[in-house]
């Protein structure tokens, strides 16, 4: 069970993200999600959304002192190349995926909700560039009650955003 902590800064976060949007003046949609159905193979699964136009927001955690952290746009059917691009780009030797508790400390978001929009300016964004090629996306709301469709586009107008060749790769 969530605390009452969680719970708010979760809608909280999801505020901030539907300030950015109305801020940004792009058309989006809010859609609905069970919050059990959050993560984005269940969601995809379940809303039948594919995995080619529903992105991840997944923090990467540079393994320096101090720790560098980037959160990473990426579309479902790929997987963050961490072991490559990421951590050549931050410039460390070891990089990792944040954990579930510094995502929440950064963000102020749950994994499953986590979404590019309203993060803090101080966490560089970087976009996976397929994610630019859809005519929308379907993104995390902030909390793990909305998703948020959108046009790729809205990564022109957000604050410390890098589009990156190549930050993703195909699996297998």
């Amino acid at each position: 069970m969530k605390d009452q902590h969680s719970e708010s800064s979760s809608s909280d976060a999801a505020s901030a993200t539907l300030t950015a949007l109305a801020d940004f003046g792009i058309e989006h949609e809010v859609l609905d999600c069970d919050p059990e159905l959050a993560d984005t193979a269940v969601f995809c699964e379940h809303y039948g959304i594919p995995l080619s136009i529903s992105a991840n927001v997944i923090v990467a955690a540079g393994k320096s002192n101090p720790r560098q952290y980037a959160a990473c746009v990426l579309l479902a059917s790929t997987r963050l190349d961490v072991n490559k691009s990421v951590r050549k780009r931050m410039g460390v030797k070891k990089c990792s995926f944040a954990s579930a508790e510094e995502t929440r400390a950064l963000t102020g978001m749950e994994i499953g909700g986590v979404t590019a929009l309203g993060l803090p300016a101080s966490l560089p964004l970087w976009v996976d560039s397929r994610v630019m090629q859809p005519d929308y996306v379907i993104l995390g709301g902030g909390s793990r009650s909305i998703k948020i469709k959108v046009s790729p586009a809205v990564f022109n107008l957000t604050p410390n955003t890098t589009i990156i060749e190549g930050l993703a790769v195909e699996p297998g």
